[in-house]
């Protein structure tokens, strides 16, 4: 089947803007067949195929998009599988324009070919028009305990359980997916499409024991010796958030992005008071960050009501870390930015409730450590603009909760896990680690990644230690 080289990218279909800052529908609409066929026919398939080596779990990408291409749904389904247990939300959420895409042949002269989308589509279409029969995985093998549910722990899980280990998943919250159902809200990433990806690990086998906090309800010694697992996967993620530290960040009205997210897209606050969760948002917030939950926090700020939603970021727009799509569907959506802007104080009333925040402009100097431009402050441009909420989106790390209780368990100065990028083991025999509890902050597709190494690093732990019993 001969590419067709047609220079751009099939657009993708979405919600206008001025309809979709009303609700929190998804804003994509995802690729119809006739619009999926023609992108897939964009691919060269090439003989060396680079862009497998851009995917962190190594799918096999021109295999899946030839069977799209051969309207074979199913089977292109089927390979993505193969490699990735979370297809539909990856289809969604990776940035593929850092990864696959950006190493994609076509791209050299032309657009590269939209993996993410047709990974999307193949994904979607199974969920709703195939019905194959997920088959349990007969569970012989020794007992894996994984805690927290985000994408490394259910990569690791979905990885364990096919080969016959009972798995058992341990989250903190009242509803697995970590981050996925937390972090990343409704309109980018629909509860419904998480949870039918955790479903369909359960029906493999996984069981999922939810309002367990490993550290505090049980801890990883006690599930080793007093409860019969024999290795231990942490996958719990980065959820401690960093503050600004500066005056004023007590006040009523500031959240960290953790607490605004959470709050809405897990606990509901968008739907009180049919959910009892309230949120307040005011007419005017500011979000300081830049990066993809920043994005998520003005966008969402926006849906629940604001009238001004403000990005805060002391870089330049060439700096900033998000994906250039959600950085194009806020501005889209009218959020308004303020670049080489560095907030130095958040100002309140006599009630000690926000109302303004007081900023520096900044001007860009030598590169840091980071290989980006240093931001400098500009001396006398201090300046107050009115607000009501401030969120603070500029990072957070792992929760020390584990490492306090886990004795032998190795930290980084930043109170990250060490683990061996090539094995994820720890400095505890039996016990591995993947994900941003280790790396930090990072992309659902590395957390994958991370999870799969681990699972392969887990299995040959076992299986050499029950041929020594043997």
């Amino acid at each position: 089947m001969m590419a067709k080289i047609v220079p751009k990218k099939h657009p993708m279909p979405a919600q206008p803007a001025e309809e979709r800052v009303k609700n929190f529908d998804e804003v994509p609409y995802g690729y119809d067949e006739d619009t999926a066929i023609a992108e897939a026919l964009r691919c060269l398939q090439c003989k060396n195929p680079r862009c497998i080596e851009g995917c962190p779990v190594g799918i096999n990408i021109p295999a899946f998009i030839l069977k799209i291409a051969e309207k074979d749904y199913q089977s292109a389904a089927d390979i993505l599988k193969d490699k990735n247990s979370l297809p539909a939300v990856c289809g969604r959420v990776c940035p593929q324009e850092e990864q696959c895409e950006q190493v994609c042949i076509v791209g050299i002269k032309n657009e590269p070919v939209a993996i993410g989308r047709l990974e999307r589509f193949a994904a979607d279409w199974e969920a709703a028009n195939s019905n194959k029969e997920v088959e349990p995985v007969p569970l012989t093998g020794p007992k894996v305990a994984v805690v927290g549910s985000g994408p490394a722990g259910l990569t690791v899980a979905g990885e364990l359980v096919r080969k016959g280990y009972r798995v058992t998943i341990f989250e903190a919250f009242h509803q697995p997916g970590g981050v996925l159902m937390y972090g990343i809200p409704e309109f980018r990433l629909p509860k419904a499409i998480v949870q039918r990806e955790i479903d369909y690990l359960k029906k493999l086998g996984v069981e999922i024991q939810l309002n367990v906090v490993v550290g505090r309800t049980v801890t990883i010694e006690e599930l080793m010796t007093e409860e019969g697992y024999e290795a231990v996967f942490v996958g719990s993620g980065a959820g401690l958030p960093y503050f600004l530290n500066i005056p004023g960040e007590n006040l009523n009205g500031v959240y960290s992005a953790n607490e605004f997210l959470t709050r809405t897209n897990l606990m509901r606050a968008y739907m009180f008071p049919k959910w009892e969760t309230p949120i307040h948002v005011g007419k005017r917030v500011a979000v300081v960050g830049a990066g993809n939950v920043a994005m998520d926090a003005a966008r969402t700020a926006l849906r629940l009501g604001a009238e001004e939603v403000h990005i805060v970021y002391r870089r330049s727009e060439k700096e900033m870390p998000a994906r250039i799509e959600e950085i194009e569907h806020a501005r889209e959506e009218g959020i308004n930015f303020n670049l080489l802007t560095n907030p130095i104080e958040v100002l309140g009333d006599e009630k000690g409730w926000v109302n303004g925040l007081k900023c520096v402009k900044m001007e860009l100097g030598e590169p840091d450590q980071s290989g980006r431009r240093r931001p400098v402050p500009i001396a006398g441009s201090e300046f107050v603009f009115p607000v009501d909420v401030v969120v603070v989106a500029i990072g957070q790390g792992p929760n020390p909760l584990i490492p306090r209780t886990t004795s032998g368990l190795e930290t980084s100065k930043w109170g990250n896990i060490i683990a061996d990028p090539e094995t994820g083991r720890t400095s505890i025999p039996g016990v591995y680690a993947g994900g941003d509890v280790v790396t930090g902050a990072a992309t659902v597709i590395k957390a994958m990644g991370a999870g799969k190494v681990a699972a392969q690093a887990i299995d040959k732990y076992l299986t050499s230690k029950n041929e020594e019993a043997n």
